[in-house]
């Protein structure tokens, strides 16, 4: 068992991520999931982007750093699309943490620390045709951390563990899920 921070993506704090975040605790690990957008959920992926601009990709990332402040266990953070943003920062920078799950997006070495820290576990999950997944971003990173993993999925959509969108797909979204549990399971 270890504590999880589980950051939803740009269209809020939606039942989806919940639905996640809580099969996540079911597999007997704690789990947060704070709400970086303080209630607000969208339907519309123009109108969510426009308001993560307005709010400000830092005060997103402090919001999450902000979350994790009460921890005094190794955690690992999983990050979907936007939800990268703080996971990752995390994993890079505070000394609890053990690993990140970064889902549909991925973010420059360089953005946060230099390096990744030895021993913090990395595992992106990302498809080549999603335009929205910084797929290139994903390669280079396991490219220079050792022992990550990069799993790669055939599609084109963004959002596939999220089960009230479209873009949701039950079986790539199954997979994510127990990829995630196994990496949990390495570092508890």
């Amino acid at each position: 068992m270890i504590d999880v921070i589980v950051f939803h993506h740009v269209l809020g704090l939606t039942p989806g991520v919940q639905a996640f975040a809580d099969r996540v605790g079911a597999a007997g690990h704690r789990v947060m999931v704070p709400d970086l957008y303080h209630g607000e959920t969208f339907d519309s992926f123009d109108v969510a982007v426009a308001h993560a601009e307005a709010t400000g990709f830092d005060s997103i990332i402090d919001r999450g750093v902000a979350a994790a402040a009460a921890l005094d266990e190794p955690f690992v953070t999983i990050g979907f699309s936007l939800g990268v943003l703080p996971a990752q920062n995390l994993a890079q920078t505070h000394p609890k943490a053990s690993g990140a799950v970064l889902c549909h997006a991925a973010i420059p070495m360089g953005t946060f620390a230099d390096t990744w820290p030895g021993g913090v576990a990395l595992q992106l999950h990302n498809a080549p045709d999603d335009a929205w997944g910084d797929f290139e971003e994903a390669e280079a990173l396991v490219a220079v951390v050792p022992g990550a993993e990069l799993f790669v999925y055939e599609t084109s959509a963004h959002l596939v563990a999220e089960p009230s969108l479209p873009d949701h797909d039950p079986v790539i979204a199954e997979q994510i899920l127990e990829r995630t549990l196994t990496l949990l399971a390495a570092v508890s």
